[in-house]
């Protein structure tokens, strides 16, 4: 399988929640492309030490969103639904991030104003 899913336990965000967002983030990238099958519930289950319902969970959603096909008896493919990271998704990811980012630095009693003025001087060193 051309993606490896990892999860984030003190991220906060619930683990179907990042299956889900990591394989729309691969087919939005073409790191999964129509047709490429997907692990099976239990091997993913197995692979992230998850519960077999938190993987089945994640791919119902994105079956049900036309993201992904399942086929009896052949497994769980990528369908050829173009996924697009609309305004209101990337908005979502950007709060997301620095929601775990402040959750980490505070959980690490890292001061706020260092981060801010690291993040400021990597602004002016590369802008985009």
């Amino acid at each position: 399988m051309p993606t490896s899913f990892r999860l984030d336990p003190p991220s906060g965000v619930p683990f179907y929640r990042q299956i889900i967002d990591q394989i729309l983030a691969a087919v939005a990238t073409d790191a999964l492309t129509a047709g490429d099958q997907l692990p099976t519930v239990r091997a993913l289950a197995v692979e992230l030490q998850v519960n077999l319902n938190t993987v089945a969970k994640a791919y119902k959603e994105l079956e049900i969103r036309g993201v992904l096909n399942t086929r009896q008896g052949s497994g769980t493919y990528v369908s050829s639904v173009r996924v697009e990271r609309d305004e209101v998704e990337r908005r979502r990811q950007v709060i997301q991030l620095v929601d775990e980012f402040l959750a980490r630095a505070a959980g690490s009693g890292l001061p706020l104003a260092e981060f801010l003025q690291e993040f400021s001087a990597r602004m002016k060193e590369d802008p985009k």
